[in-house]
């Protein structure tokens, strides 16, 4: 048995096109231009590939950009000031502050400084309790992106046994809180769980974060499970070339699951194209209120 690929691009290129759609309607209906703030510290060159993605393809869809990017040397005050400042302004609906920030900074601070309505990345402690307690919220993106993966093999999730592997504010725990709304029996496994291999033999979903590559053995999967591998891991290909992996050793996985998303190509994609619908919600409860119809991923 070999898995069903499940191609992240063309998801997020579908979410993409209807993100556009409903941003080119709000232009037009009401005069309302999504706006996404950025705010990059430092010269990190993955975070600064990272941030041309989302900017470029935020300028895509017609949501409106605004790149800070602010020197190394940058305080905790500075950020807090900068972030103020944008949920002030009436043009911007979204606001990320791209992570991690330099040693120095107080991250909790300056993500604690965004107006909980315009955190993009669903962050805010907040949004975290909404989310918690099952009410609406700004979900993280990358969770968001996950769901909407698993959806596509398992549109009905009740009674699945899921494991999330990784315990990360920015996406162990939230897809724990997702899966549990859908009904899914949750384990939630670290790096002090024991015997890791027959979780995953038990489980029908899979969600691997952990950020160690090929960590996750294909001989571990249960046949048939749905494998959703968020690493991404840079390695020496034995060529001196560096490639990217995933959680998941994939060549052994695709043998045993059911589903799978290649790294690259599954995840990422989707974290970006849930970033652009997280701001176009946030743009319309901002203008029509917390009722108003929200896109769904």
């Amino acid at each position: 048995m070999t898995a069903t690929i499940i191609d992240g691009r063309a998801t997020a290129q579908r979410l993409h096109a209807r993100i556009t759609a409903r941003v080119a309607e709000l232009a037009v209906s009401h005069s309302l231009v999504p706006g996404l703030a950025v705010i990059l510290v430092g010269e990190d060159p993955a975070s600064q590939v990272y941030v041309g993605n989302k900017t470029r393809q935020a300028q895509a869809a017609g949501i409106r950009h605004f790149d800070h990017r602010l020197p190394i040397g940058a305080t905790t005050q500075e950020l807090i000031d900068l972030v103020k400042a944008l949920n002030a302004r009436e043009d911007v609906h979204g606001i990320l502050v791209q992570l991690p920030l330099p040693p120095g900074v107080d991250d909790s601070a300056v993500l604690a400084a965004i107006d909980p309505s315009k955190d993009a990345d669903g962050f805010h402690a907040i949004n975290v309790g909404r989310l918690s307690l099952g009410e609406p919220a700004t979900v993280p993106c990358t969770p968001l992106g996950c769901l909407s993966l698993i959806r596509q093999v398992i549109p009905v999730m009740s009674g699945k046994r899921a494991l999330v592997i990784g315990r990360s504010n920015i996406v162990g725990k939230p897809m724990a809180q997702l899966l549990l709304q859908n009904d899914c029996t949750v384990t939630i496994a670290h790096s002090r769980t024991r015997d890791l291999p027959q979780l995953c033999a038990e489980s029908d979903i899979l969600v691997a974060a952990i950020g160690r590559p090929r960590a996750i053995a294909g001989a571990w999967i249960r046949p048939g499970a749905v494998v959703i591998d968020v690493g991404i891991n840079r390695i020496d290909d034995g060529s001196g070339k560096s490639r990217l992996v995933g959680d998941v050793d994939y060549d052994s996985a695709v043998l045993r699951a059911g589903a799978i998303t290649p790294v690259p190509g599954g995840v990422g994609p989707m974290t970006i194209a849930c970033l652009l619908l997280n701001t176009l919600n946030a743009a319309q409860r901002i203008r029509f209120g917390p009722t108003a119809e929200q896109l769904a991923p």
